[in-house]
């Protein structure tokens, strides 16, 4: 059956949420319409073959499954026994299972077809949809068509989290492949400090598709930290967008680890809008058998007097392939910016491979920006020292790679969840640290 086709029956028999909310919806189902899902001609998907994955998607349904807090005992991330924690399932938020640490004067967690009527309805005119513009693509407007059923979070205004907030995704594939579509706008308000980390998980032996848009804004004065773990499995295949808008004198911290999946495409979006932003960017892929990394980054220099670093690496074994394509915009008014970026890959098999592509484009002549990157091997002179005093080959191999991806985990300031993620990367290089 045509993808268009399948979900167009989807959408026909959704709930069709009334007013701002039902408006976007219909919106973005136009333009799904009209677009379809990308193929490797678009210049954006060249490496990615992700159409392939959404039609055999196309033969389940984005229903609610039982599920019991069992499952989520098992994968609770370390160190965040008292966090937030926010679980959906298929891509759908689940209250009864989410446990919320900070009081109703800190933290909101409310639909966002609520927020849409509410006092927050200025708020997702706003927001809701950002990140269309630089994704105009039927993968994005496809999560709009069925936003209906997003969520919305609001860290309240002066306020400071006692805790992180933890979004638990499951895929629930037991039945068979599994799509979901979780949709999720976050307010962090003027002068707050908040953490969200999201993890991914799935039940079932089938296969799962996540094709998931997180859209945020970081008001002014505002520090804000985001992590994004991704280790579903070999038979498991993720679609995200995550946009990140920033307003003055704040600062946005991300960090992306991707170690499990079948085909992961991650797009992450930085907007300065406004003066004295300070944004950082990091991401690790560690890939192994026939998996697929593609990573997007955009930094949005609008306005001048911003800071923005980027570091992306990846390590490639068996036939595995690691993609990344950084953009860097400095418009006309963003005098004095600071833009760094810089991708480093490692091969391990021979029939691994990687593709980077970095780019600047600068419309301001007052500006300090840099780009680069590399490919190679392990570094045979550091490995033969290692194999002289007496270490294994495979050890030492483990070695340099934890070394290589060490200044990435040193970015996540949690220390048991640091060290949860260096065990995970551990294990995938049978080393004990």
């Amino acid at each position: 059956m045509d993808a268009k086709i399948f979900f167009k029956d989807i959408y026909n028999h959704q709930d069709q949420p009334s007013g701002l909310l039902g408006a976007f919806q219909q919106k973005n189902w136009n333009s799904f319409s009209e677009l379809d899902l990308p193929s490797i001609k678009h210049e954006e998907w060249k490496y990615t073959r992700i159409k392939n994955v959404f039609t055999e998607a196309i033969q389940y349904n984005l229903d609610k499954t039982d599920f019991s807090g069992e499952e989520l005992s098992k994968v609770k991330l370390p160190g965040t026994a008292n966090a937030n924690s926010l679980v959906f399932i298929n891509g759908f938020y689940q209250p009864h299972l989410s446990t919320l640490t900070d009081g109703s004067d800190r933290l909101i967690i409310k639909s966002l077809s609520e927020a849409s009527t509410d006092e927050d309805a200025d708020f997702v005119i706003e927001h809701l949809g950002c990140s269309n513009a630089y994704h105009p693509d039927g993968i994005n407007a496809l999560n709009g068509s069925f936003a209906g059923h997003g969520t919305f979070i609001k860290v309240k205004k002066g306020k400071q989290l006692s805790q992180p907030i933890v979004i638990y995704h499951f895929s629930d594939s037991r039945s068979g492949f599994r799509f979901s579509q979780p949709r999720i706008l976050i307010s962090i308000e003027e002068n707050t400090i908040a953490t969200i980390i999201e993890t991914y998980h799935k039940i079932g032996n089938h296969q799962s598709l996540t094709n998931e848009v997180v859209e945020i804004c970081v008001e002014k004065d505002a520090h804000f930290r985001y992590i994004k773990i991704q280790n579903e499995g070999a038979d498991s295949n993720h679609t995200g967008t995550t946009q990140i808008n920033q307003l003055a004198k704040s600062t946005a911290h991300a960090v992306t680890i991707s170690l499990n999946g079948e085909i992961i495409r991650n797009n992450l979006n930085m907007v300065m809008r406004a003066e004295f932003c300070e944004s950082h960017m990091y991401g690790l892929y560690l890939l192994g058998g026939k998996s697929q990394v593609d990573n997007h980054t955009i930094v949005d220099n609008a306005m001048p007097n911003c800071l923005s670093n980027e570091l992306y690496k990846g390590i490639m074994d068996d036939s595995s392939t690691g993609i990344f394509n950084g953009k860097i915009f400095v418009r006309k008014d963003a005098q004095k910016t600071n833009a760094y970026q810089s991708n480093k890959n490692i091969l391990l098999g021979q029939n691994s491979s990687a593709n980077t592509k970095p780019q600047l484009e600068i419309f301001a002549d007052d500006v300090k920006c840099s780009h680069g990157c590399t490919i190679g091997k392990l570094d045979e002179d550091a490995l033969f020292y290692l194999r002289a005093r007496g270490i294994s080959e495979q050890n030492a191999k483990a070695l340099l790679l934890h070394a290589f991806a060490a200044d990435i985990l040193q970015q996540i300031e949690l220390e048991e969840l640091r060290n949860y993620i260096d065990g995970l990367i551990s294990e995938r290089l049978t080393i004990t640290i």
